[in-house]
């Protein structure tokens, strides 16, 4: 019975130092970033779409992309990092 509660509680800590621990990281690292951002900053969205921030607003950003200048609001979730991804720099 106590070898099953001890591998139970060591079992449990590996999950929260491989699983939570590093998500509860990155999540926090991306609120950082998302408060840092200015216009002017480029970013990639989780669609693929690239741009350059024009304004910032509490709940949405307004980016501007291509020559066209076409500006498009998005809700701040729906940004994936700052800069333009190494994927799509590829293509």
């Amino acid at each position: 019975m106590e070898i099953i509660l001890i591998l139970l509680v060591v079992y449990i800590a590996i999950f929260y130092f491989l699983k939570m621990r590093p998500e509860k990281q990155r999540r926090k690292e991306q609120e950082a970033m998302k408060k840092a951002l200015v216009p002017g900053d480029s970013v990639t969205m989780i669609d693929g779409m690239i741009g350059n921030i024009c304004a910032v607003k509490e709940k949405t950003v307004v980016i501007e992309t291509g020559a066209d200048r076409v500006r498009l609001e998005y809700a701040t979730w729906a940004i994936m990092n700052k800069g333009v991804s190494v994927d799509q720099t590829q293509q």
